[in-house]
Formats: structure tokens, C-alpha cells, sequence
């Protein structure tokens, strides 16, 4: 029951909060769902749940999307969302893990995706964080360049909104372009981020059914569902500042239990 309120709770206020901003959800879910399945599984178990929201996020705004920014940008990331996710796939393969041991008494297991992942979370902490790492900004003509690297480590760790909206941010959309287009390209790379762990997962002799998180991906959804509707109805002006800390710190502080290996 704690697991479907903490993932319910989490999915909520972030899929509302982070409307506007176009990221938050990921960030904030990745932690959360970290402390109930191994470090690889919440990845696809966030993404799921992010994937959803994306795809009803571009049933309400989608129409006003820019086809030149969802161009620009979501094709390279469709690419580099492919290399990600199978660059999660190698690392989740490359070894079971080493053990820490102290005065000859096993303490915990360091194990290669999670200290990675761990890694990862503790770099995107600091641009919620650091306001100068907050407030980064680039010109329109970057927009491949966004796409690639927010498309790769979507794949690989689902963090993409953050550089997303970064590059968005000066790309001469208004709000109701940026939100559209921020949702159609994150649908666009969680479908194939999704398409390719699940490729991974069944090369490797998995079967989804074997996956016994349904009902938390569900909650999740649904729940980050309601968070959109309120925020679409409610929330005129998102002020990210609190919502960016409490964000950073969980994912500062799952970072530092994933790499040492107590989670």
C-alpha cells in the first residue's frame, strides 16, 4: 500500500506542477519507483508511466505543436533514445556487481546500472538545484544537438525533460507551442525508448508478464493523469522553484544510495 500512495502522491503533483515546464514527472517518479524494483526495472516501470502521460498531454495540447522544433529536435532524439536505451540494456548485462566487505562481514553490493543510474541522477540533482544550471538556455539552432543528448539519456535513464526544455526555451514558441511540441517529442521518445526495452527484455528470454509491477504503472498514470487535468485547470503560472528542489534533492539522494549500493 505504500508503494501505490507513493507513486500515486508523486505522479500527481509532479504531472501537474511540471505541466508547463515540460519536465519534472521523470525525475521525480524515477526515485520513487527506485525504492520498490531494481534500479533498471524503475527505469522502464517510470517510463511507462511517463509514456502515458505524454501520450494524453498530446491528446489535450499536442495540436499546438511546432512541426519544425518537433522535427529539429524529436528526430535526432528518436536516434539517440535508441543508443540509450540499449546502452542501459549493456551496462544492466555487464556484471552482477561487487561486494563491499568490511572486517570480512559482506555490507552491500555496488552493481554496475545502478551505479550508473545512481551517477546520472546525482548530475541532473545539480541542475535542479544550481540556479546557474537551472536557468541554461540555448539558441534555436542548437535544436539537433538538444535532441541528441536529451534523446540519449532518455534512453538511457529517462531524465530527457530537463535538457529538453532547456533547448526549447529560446526556440521563439509561446507558451501553449512549447507545451505541445515539449509533449509530442517526449511521447515520440518514450515510444521508442519503450519499443527498445522491451526488445532487450524479450531477446533476453524475459516475457512482460513476468513484470509484476502492472498495477503501480496504472496508479501511476492514472494518477499523473489527474495531476495534468488539475494543472491545466488551475495552475496559470507554474513557479518551478520548490518543485526543482524537492526534485534534486530526491534525486541527489537516491543517486548517492543507488551508487553505494544501499538501494
Amino acid at each position: 500500500m505504500t508503494a501505490y500512495i507513493a507513486v500515486a502522491l508523486a505522479a500527481l503533483v509532479a504531472a501537474g506542477l511540471t505541466l508547463y515546464s515540460g519536465f519534472g514527472l521523470g525525475t521525480l517518479l524515477l526515485p520513487v519507483f527506485a525504492l520498490f524494483f531494481p534500479a533498471e526495472v524503475a527505469v522502464v516501470a517510470t517510463a511507462m508511466v511517463h509514456g502515458a502521460n505524454n501520450v494524453f498531454k498530446v491528446f489535450l495540447l499536442g495540436r499546438h505543436a511546432d512541426r519544425e522544433v518537433v522535427l529539429k529536435f524529436g528526430l535526432p532524439a528518436i536516434v539517440a533514445a535508441i543508443l540509450g536505451a540499449m546502452a542501459l540494456g549493456w551496462i544492466a548485462q555487464s556484471g552482477s556487481g561487487t561486494t563491499v566487505e568490511l572486517g570480512g562481514k559482506a555490507y552491500f553490493e555496488i552493481v554496475p546500472v545502478k551505479m550508473v543510474i545512481g551517477l546520472l541522477m546525482i548530475i541532473f540533482a545539480l541542475f535542479e538545484l544550481l540556479p546557474r544550471l537551472r536557468s541554461l538556455q540555448f539558441e534555436r539552432r542548437y535544436l539537433p544537438l538538444g535532441g541528441l543528448l536529451s534523446g540519449f539519456f532518455g534512453g538511457l535513464s529517462g531524465h530527457q525533460g530537463a535538457l529538453r526544455s532547456a533547448f526549447l526555451a529560446k526556440a521563439g514558441l509561446n507558451t501553449q507551442r512549447f507545451v505541445g511540441s515539449n509533449a509530442v517529442i517526449g511521447f515520440l521518445v518514450d515510444l521508442t525508448r519503450l519499443s527498445v526495452y522491451a526488445a532487450l527484455f524479450t531477446t533476453a528470454g524475459g516475457h512482460l508478464t513476468e513484470f509484476n509491477g502492472w498495477l503501480l504503472v496504472v496508479v501511476g498514470a492514472l494518477a499523473a493523469f489527474c495531476g495534468v487535468l488539475l494543472g491545466k485547470k488551475f495552475l496559470r503560472k507554474v513557479t518551478m522553484t520548490s518543485i526543482q528542489r524537492l526534485v534534486g534533492l530526491l534525486l541527489f539522494g537516491v543517486g548517492i544510495a543507488l551508487v553505494a549500493g544501499l538501494l
